[in-house]
């Protein structure tokens, strides 16, 4: 993508809370910012300059799940590749690495209201130790955190908009939880329903 092109984002991770919660409509932009926060993070912690303006972090690992597969051959469904990614985080969490935890759709392969209750109680977790952490979610009951965790958690977005029958999307993070969503609008646009 040429430069000129690019949509910058600011974000500061840990001075105000330890896990962000990042909500937002389909195609509006979280994955790919999760991504470009993990290589930038990886890239300044080898010693190579990185998109950016200005970039700090702590020595850390930085520990991902994003486009987890499931596995005949291993015989894992998709829900149980990530539990067992989720297990090596924690795990490793226990033995006091610093980490910088990066997920995308968290137990997405579970019914909704066992994904809440186990999101929740994940993110409960996580702020236990010594991490900082970035979750994206359509999930938007999980912003509640903010207000039960004020110090620890913040909420985070990316909005679509719908104007004149038409999907716009600007990739500009904003603070607060998404309030627009996109999906039955693509639906109907695509002919599907």
């Amino acid at each position: 993508m040429p430069y000129k092109d690019c949509i910058t984002n600011d974000i500061v991770l840990g001075d105000n809370e330890k896990m962000i919660i990042l909500t937002g409509a389909n195609m509006s932009g979280k994955s790919t910012f999760l991504r470009s926060l993990g290589l930038n993070t990886l890239m300044s912690l080898i010693g190579l300059p990185v998109f950016a303006q200005s970039f700090r972090t702590p020595i850390l690992d930085i520990f991902t799940s994003m486009r987890v597969t499931d596995s005949l051959k291993e015989r894992a469904s998709y829900f149980y590749a990530e539990l067992k990614r989720l297990q090596n985080i924690v795990e490793l969490l226990k033995q006091n690495k610093k980490m910088l935890i990066i997920l995308d759709e968290v137990l997405k392969g579970t019914n909704s209201e066992d994904k809440l209750s186990g999101s929740i109680a994940l993110i409960q977790k996580f702020v236990t130790y010594q991490s900082l952490g970035i979750i994206a979610t359509h999930d938007l009951e999980l912003g509640k955190m903010e207000e039960e965790m004020p110090q620890l958690v913040s909420n985070h977005c990316f909005e679509s908009i719908i104007k004149e029958k038409e999907l716009y999307f600007d990739y500009k993070l904003g603070e607060g939880i998404a309030k627009n969503k996109n999906a039955t609008f693509l639906m109907e646009s695509m002919n599907i329903i």
